[in-house]
């Protein structure tokens, strides 16, 4: 049995083709939009699949995906899959010099992009001597020293039709994730792993398929009805496999080119949203600000549910949402580009607890020394085995020092710190590299953030480690203030924690931000936070 993306989609076209698939969202307030059912986006990936095959780009090569959302995205995605070509995503935020570095890394063949970016495009790929075809996405002219195929002139120029070579399950998926640290990592995925590990084997919260042609059954006995709406920008791997989720259960994904929380929210009530996800409180906070502001009495009752990955919705921001639209079911799920999706935090998660995880039967915590399981309550890493991707590319040190082989089966071992609890609750502490060592107790700034976010004027918050002379290090609290709130000062601030975080947890510097500083996709960005914190902390007390 192969399970390969482009045939699973493929499967679920031909039992709904008239379904609507995809609605995109232009630039917020023109009201324009595309909307494509299941046959037009095949289609439509099918011609960019034979424009790229007859370009020159040949299957396992690999194509850089370097643009906003929009329907080009997922449609160059599919058609890239349809090709065996293997799709890698491009952060539109990267300069030059990161861009160089990622063209190369990737080995890139060629790169579909948006005319917003052609000027780091053209430094770029000058310097990148594999990329060889260019695709470009944009009404305007490009500019002379840039060669690129407008991409209207690519889909035109393709055929529709889907006489293609057969695929496999060993046909790959790369998804580069941004570390807190270093540059970015390219996460290799067969696409049956990633199928099952990422897309929930068709099922994400029930049943996997046990067969490829068991997922066009049950697209063909469900109904209609569902939308799913991922809101961070696709060139992270969680909203395209959100997406992915949405094809797989044949039902129409919503894209917008951006975040705008008055859009979203005008959106949700006009498509009768069901499903969003977003990260964090970096976006839930500001859907609450234009609930409680210009969108007051927005129609929200569409809505299911709404799920974060990447980062942790707070227990003070879900609470503020859940008032506004009681219905609603909100999940911080845990997951991550090198494992998939692990577990949802349970009911009594929060910064009493800690974040607290029902994971799944492939998850576990483990001594990383030994890839033993740990005791309840001992300190390990949260480890997965099974459908777990092949390593980074192009670096086998760091594939060495992340994946592994137990009792005849592929592991791969996060960053993540964690305890477990004898039911198997999993507790997670936060990434070990960020972990702040002060007099040789261990914080995890998730754990602080959570209860700072707490306190009603805050309104963001990231945690770091400054230098102490006389514990090492201690914890530096990098506040953004609500708008109209009292300035808060170092001891209101431990005040509050005290009552939430033991001693050494609680912040001993704080410094206040007009704003944090966060990914487009709202992780936090611990670099800055450090820098700022260090900055503004003063000399050691």
């Amino acid at each position: 049995m192969e399970y390969n993306l482009a045939d699973l989609f493929e499967s679920v076209v031909d039992v709904v083709p008239d379904r609507e698939a995809l609605l995109y969202v232009d630039h917020p307030g023109t009201g324009a939009e595309r909307r494509l059912t299941y046959l037009q986006l095949d289609a439509a990936a099918n011609r960019i699949a034979h424009h790229l095959i007859g370009a020159g780009l040949r299957p396992g090569e690999h194509l850089g995906l370097h643009l906003y959302n929009g329907i080009e995205y997922l449609q160059t995605v599919l058609g890239a899959l349809k090709a065996r070509l293997v799709p890698v995503n491009v952060n539109y935020r990267y300069v030059e010099e990161e861009l160089v570095y990622l063209y190369r890394d990737a080995d890139l063949a060629g790169l579909v992009f948006d005319g917003a970016f052609d000027e780091r495009v053209a430094a770029a790929s000058s310097q990148a001597p594999a990329l060889r075809h260019l695709v470009r996405v944009g009404s305007t002219p490009a500019p002379p020293d840039l060669e690129a195929v407008p991409f209207t002139e690519a889909e035109s120029s393709g055929s529709p039709l889907r006489d293609f070579e057969p695929r496999s399950a060993d046909d790959q998926f790369i998804i580069y994730t941004g570390g807190t640290t270093g540059m970015p990592k390219g996460v290799m995925w067969r696409q049956e792993d990633l199928f099952f590990s990422g897309l929930g084997g068709g099922a994400p919260t029930g049943e996997p398929v046990k067969s490829p042609q068991e997922l066009a059954e049950r697209v063909a006995a469900g109904g209609d009805g569902i939308t799913f709406f991922p809101t961070p920008p696709l060139m992270h791997g969680t909203s395209t496999l959100t997406a992915f989720i949405g094809f797989n259960f044949g039902q129409r994904v919503v894209v917008h080119r951006k975040f705008v929380p008055e859009e979203v929210l005008r959106t949700i009530e006009r498509e009768k949203v069901t499903s969003v996800s977003l990260v964090g409180d970096a976006m839930l906070r500001p859907l609450i600000d234009a609930l409680n502001g210009p969108l007051r009495g927005t129609d929200c009752s569409s809505l299911f549910s709404v799920s974060s990955s990447g980062a942790i919705m707070s227990d003070s921001v879900r609470a503020e949402f859940q008032a506004l639209v009681p219905t609603v079911m909100l999940l911080n799920n845990f997951g991550s580009s090198e494992s998939g999706f692990n577990g949802t935090a349970t009911a009594d998660s929060g910064p009493e607890r800690g974040f607290r995880v029902q994971v799944n039967a492939r998850t576990a915590v483990v001594d990383p020394a030994t890839y033993e399981p740990v005791a309840p309550g001992e300190v390990g890493r949260i480890a997965q085995r099974g459908h777990v991707p092949l390593g980074y590319y192009n670096d086998p040190a760091k594939t060495a020092d992340t994946f592994f082989h137990k009792d005849g089966e592929r592991w791969v071992l996060l960053g993540d710190m964690a305890t477990v609890d004898a039911d198997g609750i999993v507790t997670v502490l936060g990434r070990g590299s960020q972990c702040i060592n002060t007099g040789g107790e261990k914080v995890y700034p998730e754990e602080v953030e959570q209860a700072l976010k707490s306190h009603p004027d805050v309104y963001d918050a990231l945690v770091a480690g400054v230098p102490d002379a006389r514990w090492g290090s201690r914890v530096a609290a990098v506040l953004e203030l609500r708008e109209g709130a009292a300035a808060l000062d170092l001891d209101a601030v431990q005040a509050h924690c005290r009552t939430r975080l033991a001693g050494y947890k609680i912040p001993r510097a704080l410094v206040l931000a007009d704003r944090i500083q966060r990914s487009p996709s709202g992780k936090a960005d611990y670099r800055w936070a450090k820098a700022v914190a260090a900055a503004g902390a003063g000399a050691d007390d």
